[in-house]
């Protein structure tokens, strides 16, 4: 629980990314059962980090195809190794995907469309500015009736929705790291109508996180 909590590290290898993740997974497949495909499709992950979400989620559906893409490379061998160690043979191999650099989101290795993607835990220590580069990937990207699921903790309105967020908002921001702290959904909703799509659904999570569900707009 809270006393075994590692110290705050956002590296995607860190205990306390590790951590965080382990206690998000459950809560978070159990979403993915309800919103996935029943259909044989292929499902993008953005800001893999470790690759220890998509190696846990993708057992649980053997009929759909996972690929992990992260920016930075050095994670790739230890997405690689968990999708041998736990031989997961619906995962392609990792592609290098930086949602500030739009010449990475075709990657010659990847498909160019898909009927899900998911991001989990990235605005809270990334700047808010990657909302635009993300959503505009993603209305390339998706089907017309696909997904972009987004998980994390957020602001609603300018507000906190509870104190534990507020205090969170707080430890990050005293870090000393630029554009560090709880961003507010709004600022996500404005970008992704910017690129065509909406907010279709706001699910509440354990731990006053959020799982936010965008999709194309529609006449």
């Amino acid at each position: 629980m809270n006393d075994n909590k590692p110290p705050l590290n956002p590296h995607p290898l860190s205990e306390y990314v590790a951590w965080a993740g382990n206690r998000n997974k459950e809560p978070l497949l159990g979403v993915l059962k309800e919103k996935l495909p029943r259909s044989p499709a292929r499902v993008l992950e953005f800001a893999s980090g470790s690759g220890m979400h998509i190696n846990f989620f993708a057992p649980h559906f053997g009929h759909l195809h996972f690929h992990p893409t992260d920016k930075d490379i050095e994670v790739f061998d230890n997405i690689k190794k968990l999708t041998l160690d736990h031989k997961n043979d619906n995962i392609a191999d990792p592609a290098h995907l930086d949602l500030t650099d739009p010449e990475t989101w075709f990657n010659s290795g990847m498909p160019n469309s898909f009927s899900a993607i998911f991001c989990i835990n990235i605005f809270q220590v990334a700047p808010i500015s990657i909302a635009d580069g993300m959503m505009r990937c993603a209305a390339h990207l998706l089907d017309d009736d696909g997904i972009l699921m987004i998980y994390g903790p957020f602001q609603v309105e300018g507000a906190f929705t509870t104190d534990s967020n507020k205090e969170f908002h707080e430890k990050l921001s005293s870090a000393g790291v630029s554009e560090w702290g709880l961003k507010d959904v709004t600022d996500l909703k404005k970008a992704a109508a910017d690129h065509g799509l909406e907010l279709k659904e706001q699910i509440d999570m354990p731990a006053n996180n959020f799982t936010l569900v965008f999709g194309k707009k529609h006449p």
